[in-house]
């Protein structure tokens, strides 16, 4: 019973830290564009990609 109480709050401060991690990647805007990187390596010729209409 006594390792629950080092082991629950230790599992929440990780599970918060994920959280906290998630909604700054969110908010600094790396999940915007997820197309375009996919579709950059096609056009490594040096000609700018172009997205589709």
């Amino acid at each position: 019973m006594s390792v629950l109480l080092i082991v629950l709050p230790l599992a929440l401060l990780i599970v918060l830290g994920a959280v906290g991690a998630f909604v700054w990647v969110v908010r600094s805007g790396q999940l915007d564009d997820l197309d375009t990187p996919q579709h950059r390596i096609l056009g490594d010729d040096g000609t700018p990609w172009r997205s589709p209409p």
